[in-house]
Order: C-alpha cells, then sequence, then structure tokens
C-alpha cells in the first residue's frame, strides 16, 4: 500500500487529487468509492483529462465532472521547439498568461554518471531498452528568486510558484509529445525556479508522479535539483526517507567565491550545506549529485578542483561538471575543452567520480541555465563575479 505524507497540503485542483481523495469527493456525490481510483488513472496512469473520453464511467458522472469541476492541464502548450540532437523544449502557458519551458531530452546512450540518466545503482540503467528513454526537465516556479548569475531563470526575479498541477501537467504534456519508439523514464526538478522554494507543491506533485495508481514513475528516477535551501533539504529527506535523487547546485568550493554568484550562499554558506548532506538519508550504493557549472575565469582551474575534492572528501557524491552554456546578455563565458578535461582528471586524481554534461538543446536555447521566461523584462539580480585575470 502508498505510503501517502502526513502533512501534504489540501489539493487546490482536480488534477492533484490523490485517489482516496477522490474517492471522498465521489462519495459525497453518491457515487461508490471505487470510482476515485478510476478517474485517478484516467488522469494520471493514462494522462486523458477530457471526462468525456472516460469510458468506463457512466455517462451520469463524466458530464458532472465536465460541468462541476475543472479537469484540464492548467497548463497548456504553446510552442515546441526541435533540436538537432533530438531535445524538445515546450513552451508553456498557464492559465493566468504566464510562461514556462519544460525539456524532453532523448538518453539514447547517456552514461552513468548524468544526472539526466537517473543513474540506477541496481544496474539496471544498463540493461537494453526496446525503446530509446527520454528524461523529461520540469519547471516548478514561473521565474525565480535565487538570482545566480549564470541562470537565465531568474533574470526577470520570482513571479509566482507554481501548482501541484501545473507540476505535474507538465509530465502528463510531455507524454503526450514523446517522439514515437520512446518513452518518459526519468523526470528532473531542474528547470525553471527552485524546487525546493515551492516545497509544498513540489511534494505533492512528487506523491502524484510516483503514485502506483497514476505514472508510477520510480523515486530513484526522480531527482529534485536545489541550490541548497539546508531545512529543506532536511524536509525532502524526512518525506521521502531518501528515495527521491537529491542533486545539488555547488558550482564553487570556496564560500566567498559562492557568494558571488549565487546569493543563497549567504544564508546557507558551505559548512552548513555540507552537513545537510551528510544527514541526507542516502539508500545503500546510492550517491548524491553535484552540479558544478565551470565559468571561465572564476571556478575552472585545477586548483579549483583540488579544493572542490577536499570539501567532498567522504561525502558519497559523484560531480556533474557543466561548461557554462551562453545566456543572452550575460558575459560570462565557458573554459576552453582543455581547461574542462584538466578540471575533470585534478578531480578524478582527488578520488571524486564526475562526469561532464553534454550540451543538449543548446541551439534551442534548452540546455542547462537556459530556460527563461518570456516577455518579461530582464535584469541581472547580483554583480557579476570578479574573474581572474
Amino acid at each position: 500500500m502508498y505510503k501517502h505524507l502526513p502533512d501534504l497540503a489540501p489539493p487546490q485542483t482536480a488534477l492533484e487529487r490523490l485517489p482516496e481523495e477522490w474517492s471522498a469527493q465521489l462519495e459525497a456525490w453518491g457515487e461508490p468509492k471505487y470510482r476515485g481510483k478510476q478517474v485517478f488513472q484516467w488522469l494520471h496512469a493514462r494522462g486523458v483529462l477530457d471526462p468525456a473520453a472516460m469510458t468506463n464511467l457512466p455517462k451520469s458522472l463524466r458530464d458532472r465532472l465536465a460541468q462541476d469541476l475543472v479537469i484540464d492541464a492548467a497548463i497548456q502548450v504553446s510552442s515546441v521547439h526541435d533540436s538537432e540532437d533530438g531535445t524538445k523544449k515546450l513552451l508553456l502557458t498557464t492559465h493566468d498568461g504566464r510562461t514556462s519551458e519544460a525539456v524532453l531530452i532523448p538518453m539514447p546512450s547517456a552514461e552513468r554518471g548524468d544526472t539526466y540518466a537517473a543513474e540506477d545503482p541496481s544496474g539496471e540503467e544498463t540493461a537494453s531498452e526496446p525503446q530509446t528513454p527520454v528524461t523529461q526537465c520540469i519547471s516548478t516556479q514561473i521565474g525565480c528568486a535565487m538570482g545566480c548569475v549564470f541562470c537565465a531563470s531568474g533574470l526577470a526575479g520570482l513571479k509566482r510558484h507554481m501548482s501541484a498541477g501545473e507540476i505535474v501537467g507538465q509530465v502528463i504534456l510531455g507524454r503526450a509529445h514523446t517522439a514515437e519508439g520512446s518513452r518518459l523514464r526519468n523526470v528532473v526538478f531542474m528547470g525553471m525556479g527552485e524546487p525546493l522554494h515551492n516545497y509544498a507543491a513540489v511534494a505533492r506533485a512528487l506523491t502524484l508522479l510516483t503514485h502506483p495508481e497514476g505514472l508510477a514513475l520510480s523515486k530513484r528516477r526522480v531527482t529534485i535539483s536545489t541550490s541548497g535551501l539546508v531545512p529543506e533539504i532536511d524536509r525532502l529527506g524526512r518525506d521521502f526517507g531518501g528515495e527521491v535523487q537529491l542533486a545539488v547546485s555547488l558550482h564553487s568550493p570556496d564560500d566567498a567565491q559562492r557568494s558571488q554568484i549565487m546569493p543563497i550562499n549567504k544564508k546557507h554558506p558551505l559548512p552548513e550545506l555540507m552537513e545537510a548532506l551528510r544527514r541526507y538519508p542516502l539508500p545503500k550504493r546510492r550517491r548524491i549529485t553535484i552540479e558544478y557549472t565551470l565559468i571561465k575565469g572564476f571556478n575552472a582551474d585545477p586548483s579549483d578542483a583540488k579544493k572542490l575534492a577536499e570539501l567532498l572528501r567522504g561525502l558519497p557524491v559523484k560531480v556533474n561538471l557543466i561548461p557554462l552554456n551562453r545566456v543572452e546578455g550575460n558575459p560570462l563565458e565557458p573554459p576552453s575543452w582543455d581547461d574542462v578535461d584538466a578540471f575533470q582528471a585534478t578531480l578524478r586524481d582527488g578520488g571524486v567520480a564526475n562526469f561532464v554534461r553534454r550540451r543538449k538543446g543548446d541551439d534551442i536555447a534548452a540546455a542547462c541555465g537556459q530556460l527563461a521566461l518570456r516577455n518579461e523584462p530582464k535584469k541581472i539580480r547580483v554583480a557579476l563575479p570578479q574573474l581572474r585575470g
């Protein structure tokens, strides 16, 4: 039996209801309780949002669902952009006219270290599959309040949190846009916004996405990325038992340096963050992902790699190295590939497993750090870092 979280906020829309919440609603209408599971399965297992198509429900119930409930995705695809590498970016519009983005990333030859591949210590990751696995990168906020200087999502600031229905709706829409011969296999909360800043909605969305009567994603195939909100990291560990994959945007091994590019570090500095990672209740043979964006003349020197290896010593981690993806209006640049290789080799010599993330969707501004609000004034929210000569 699926164990629901005891402290989930009440659902705000039909799409956010769990099976027992549907059963309670339908029972109040005089319907059998088992209809609740049927409605939930239509919405989440099959991705059917039109009550008229729910063929195993009586017509009277279908009519009432259509009349009395707003059963829609709460978020719609307004345009689709296709990359030469097979990546697909969905431009999304919400009920209030706001825009967001989600990305579908085919992983035909994903290496085990990449966060997008959702490393599986059971060995399943290496098994051959008849269909190309797809990872979907989803958003949790309209904009972002974190102000990281290398990321386009926060250039216009935070407009609002996304609801659990809007978060889950992205996955339902993503499944509908997955190419023939592919299947959605992993979901990463790495799109626009800071997931743990919108914890209540994200926790309900996680529960919906992993529910066995719905999409039934394995928790090990869901990754939450955070810039380092320490209390919420602890809460995520308690609520989901460490089973949800955790990725931490680190980007510097030095407190003063990290604060230049990530304002959150002033509130939760590196020693506090490292202690939170040590507390995170990881299952055996699992690792936390450390995301590290390499910025030319700032944090990409072998000396930075040595500091990073020392900072991470003793932690069960793997490091995703991300050569900076260019953001319009931001003068920061990625290092040369020779510098990337030198950084990676130094980190490896320090005993830290690492992987260089291949660019996916860079030609359609869908790569890591490039998702942005549309038709919103942009501004760099913090001063650019002091680069080395």
